[in-house]
């Protein structure tokens, strides 16, 4: 592995988790959005990550198919015949060890790439002596 392959990888994978990060974040924004006669309730995304020669990439964005968390709520307009309100099927904490996650992952990548880029610097270094 080339010290620019280093570098390129320690991108991907930076660019991979500020999208997983993202979409955790819209995940946990849209946590009690309801379904409303017209509309379905937010589903949780999920993103694929895929790993190749240079790193890795974010393969596609997934739909959650659990199913939404049916609450009873008779006097509330959105419903059902039962007495039944559809949230969203997020689990907000589910979502935030997630997000821990990738931050973890997001900050070993940035210091990787910052460890590529002093060996570069280095080697420069040595060069011009």
């Amino acid at each position: 592995m080339t010290i620019n392959s280093a570098l390129r990888s320690s991108g991907s994978g930076l660019h991979a988790e500020r999208m997983r990060m993202d979409v955790i974040s819209a995940n946990i924004a849209n946590a009690n959005s309801v379904r409303t006669p017209g509309q379905e309730a937010y589903k949780r995304r999920i993103v694929v990550l895929e790993a190749n020669d240079e790193g890795v990439k974010v393969q596609r964005l997934i739909e959650d198919e659990a199913p939404l968390r049916a609450v009873p709520e008779p006097d509330n307009p959105f419903a059902d015949e039962n007495g039944l309100v559809y949230y969203s099927n997020v689990n907000p904490i589910y979502e935030m060890v997630n997000l821990m996650s990738a931050t973890r992952a997001y900050e070993a990548n940035v210091a990787a790439f910052n460890a590529s880029k002093s060996m570069l610097q280095s080697a420069l270094a040595i060069g011009r002596v």
